[in-house]
């Protein structure tokens, strides 16, 4: 029996019937539940485009600048200063806030595992939606302006909620699109770029909450930006950030593509340099070929990483809702199998 990750979205009605449908088909096989991130937050960092649009010191330009930008994206109005953006409430913390209250009134009732069982937050890293709605000649000058409320967001979480019930993920998913060449990147030294606005995110987290990093070549339109060739870059990833933090990262979630079953995709693995308690997640399950696929691909990873549990491959916000079922039920069948 392996340990599962749910890695965040989940599209049921509310962080009610999310916590009630994951802690009932996983039990104690999962020791956090997301709230699923429902309502507008399904679309990952979609709902952000409205806290970039209410900003006075932004115009929109007239196009996208890349593909996976929802709309075109915002620059400075002719005069305006970065420094005086105020962004406001962006939302994370009400909406986290809000399901703490469910996820500690369920626990009370027994319906959500009361022991071990913590309260995960996923949050973007705060490149994601300055990259995603911000146009490249303003990047720079706001990146720091939303990093910042966005940390002070995680500050509201982080006194709210008591430590130990506490998990919190970065949804790395941009910055993987940048150390695969897929999108320019901000920086002149990509890498060093890259982990040093990781690190800063990772250090913002307490000791003693559980820290996890999901790393992701995204799901818009349910595909990729690319298809990794192999598990090297993630690796590269995960030791540079683990190496650089001063702190241990609980949890890693990796992905696997559908058709990777083969020692080529997962031979990197054995190049890991994490902390023995830090927990590994692969990404491996797919509704589309089941328990017999997740086994192949576990058979697989086996030979070059013996201690995993098992995961969806990203988050589940882009599948229909009638299909969460199956997923969850996937989720805990092949957990037992494996």
């Amino acid at each position: 029996m392996r340990p599962v990750l749910l890695v965040g979205s989940i599209p049921l009605d509310d962080a009610e019937t999310v916590f009630g449908a994951a802690a009932e088909a996983l039990g104690p096989l999962a020791t956090r539940l997301p709230d699923g991130e429902t309502g507008q937050r399904r679309n990952w960092i979609g709902w952000q485009g409205a806290t970039f649009a209410r900003v006075p010191q932004f115009v929109r330009i007239a196009e996208r600048q890349r593909d996976y930008q929802l709309q075109p994206p915002f620059t400075l109005r002719p005069g305006a200063r970065a420094s005086d953006i105020d962004f406001g409430d962006l939302g994370f913390a009400r909406a986290a806030l809000a399901s703490w209250e469910v996820f500690r009134r369920l626990q009370a009732q027994g319906r959500v595992p009361p022991a071990g069982c913590k309260f995960q937050v996923a949050l973007p890293t705060a490149w994601a939606p300055v990259y995603s709605f911000v146009a490249y000649d303003a990047q720079q000058a706001v990146a720091p302006v939303y990093e910042a409320a966005l940390l002070g967001e995680l500050g509201q979480i982080l006194a709210a909620i008591p430590h130990d019930a506490l998990a919190v993920q970065w949804d790395i998913a941009t910055e993987m699109s940048w150390w695969e060449r897929v999108y320019p990147a901000p920086f002149a030294d990509l890498e060093a770029g890259v982990i040093d606005h990781l690190v800063r995110l990772g250090r913002a987290v307490p000791d003693d909450v559980d820290l996890g990093i999901h790393l992701c070549y995204g799901s818009m339109n349910n595909r990729h930006w690319k298809e990794p060739a192999d598990t090297a870059n993630l690796v590269a990833v995960a030791n540079r950030l683990a190496g650089a933090l001063d702190r241990r990262i609980d949890w890693l979630h990796l992905p696997v593509p559908i058709a990777r079953r083969d020692d080529a995709y997962f031979a990197p693995l054995k190049n890991l340099k994490l902390d023995p308690a830090t927990e590994l997640y692969l990404g491996l399950l797919h509704l589309d070929d089941g328990v017999a696929g997740a086994r192949a691909r576990i058979a697989a990873a086996k030979r070059h990483v013996e201690r995993f549990g098992i995961a969806a491959e990203c988050g589940l916000g882009r599948v229909p809702a009638e299909r969460v079922g199956g997923w969850l039920g996937l989720h805990a069948e092949a957990a037992r199998a494996a």
